[in-house]
């Protein structure tokens, strides 16, 4: 199936190309060195130690991901996993396992398929990273998380994700690189960092699609 992109619209995606914040993913202006954070990042520093994001979420790249989403357009996610295989190489250099944000046990039941993973499974095809699908779980159904602050994000997924005992051992001592669609404030990123730095991992890096360009003025 087509994309559905024009040789126009790919030129309007806002790729990040370009120097930006080792800890968020948020492009900088100028490039102001290797490892440099952006302000939020060093006020308030995440569970998570760094993010990376293929592109901004706006009018250009939106559809993609929203077909993939919401209108079972999983043949999208190969892509969109090239994606990020470019903009996080970095991080999955340093990765020993990848896996994705968990959907609620009753929203995949009426998505049928978790974006996160059908993103993250070719990602680690491509890659040869190992792919943990249930290395995480949300053991909590929260309402979605649009149109809600900074603040009110963090208290929606509060203890929402764990590691399952028997998956512990997946994760204990392993530096793992976790998988989303979008990054807005990066409250549901950080719940999942905290659950899976609780079972024992050594440190959690997030890459996702697109973030939201204003989250960067946000604090998480």
């Amino acid at each position: 199936m087509s994309t559905g992109f024009t040789a126009q619209g790919w030129s309007r995606i806002p790729f990040i190309d370009g120097p930006l914040c080792d800890g968020c993913g948020t492009p900088f202006e100028y490039d102001l060195g290797e490892g440099v954070r952006c302000a939020d990042c060093m006020a308030k520093p995440r569970a998570f130690s760094r993010g990376r994001a293929a592109c901004l979420y706006d009018d250009a790249s939106r559809g993609v991901i929203l077909q993939l989403k919401h209108a079972d357009r999983t043949d999208l996610a190969p892509m969109l996993a090239r994606w990020i295989s470019r903009s996080a190489r970095d991080l999955l250099e340093d990765a020993d396992a990848i896996a994705p944000v968990p959907l609620h046990r009753g929203r995949l039941l009426g998505r049928r398929y978790n974006q996160a993973a059908e993103i993250a499974r070719p990602l680690s095809r491509l890659t040869g990273v190992p792919y943990l699908p249930d290395a995480l779980v949300r053991v909590r159904a929260t309402e979605t998380q649009g149109g809600k602050s900074g603040s009110g994000r963090r208290r929606n997924v509060a203890a929402a994700f764990a590691v399952p005992a028997g998956r512990a051992a997946q994760v204990a001592g392993k530096r793992i690189l976790l998988i989303d669609d979008v990054m807005t404030t990066g409250a549901t990123l950080e719940g999942c960092a905290r659950a899976l730095l609780a079972a024992g991992a050594t440190c959690v890096d997030v890459a996702v699609v697109a973030r939201v360009k204003e989250a960067a003025n946000r604090s998480i």
